[in-house]
């Protein structure tokens, strides 16, 4: 694939994958042929900053589990109350991290 097209975007979609995944995204990316680009510009990705908005406002009703596609946890956290508190305190530290992974996760699928 054309180096210019994975760099632009590389470009606009770091904020979506842990920095040290995007050398690996690059070079998977310009060993993919040209027939998958189309499908890669379609991904839609969550925004790791709105999921952690999301957890702060929301929380402790597991919403933010819902958005990222972990419904088990989502409906965990909603029963318990976000953990009594402890859960959804914990998630603003790891909800960011979650967020990228399920979206390194969305782009393996297509890649493979």
């Amino acid at each position: 694939m054309d180096s210019q097209k994975v760099d632009m975007f590389i470009m606009s979609n770091s904020k979506y994958f842990e920095s040290h995944h995007l050398p690996q995204i690059r070079e998977q990316l310009l060993a993919l042929d040209d027939s998958k680009w189309g499908l890669i510009q379609t991904l839609q990705f969550q925004d790791p900053t709105t999921i952690l908005i999301v957890s702060l406002l929301a929380g402790g009703l597991g919403i933010d589990r819902f958005m990222i596609g972990d419904t088990g946890l989502g409906v965990g956290k909603l029963l318990t109350c976000g953990g009594f508190g402890i859960w959804a305190i914990v998630d603003w530290f790891i909800i960011m991290g979650a967020a990228k992974d399920k979206n390194i996760a969305k782009l393996q699928q297509v890649l493979y």
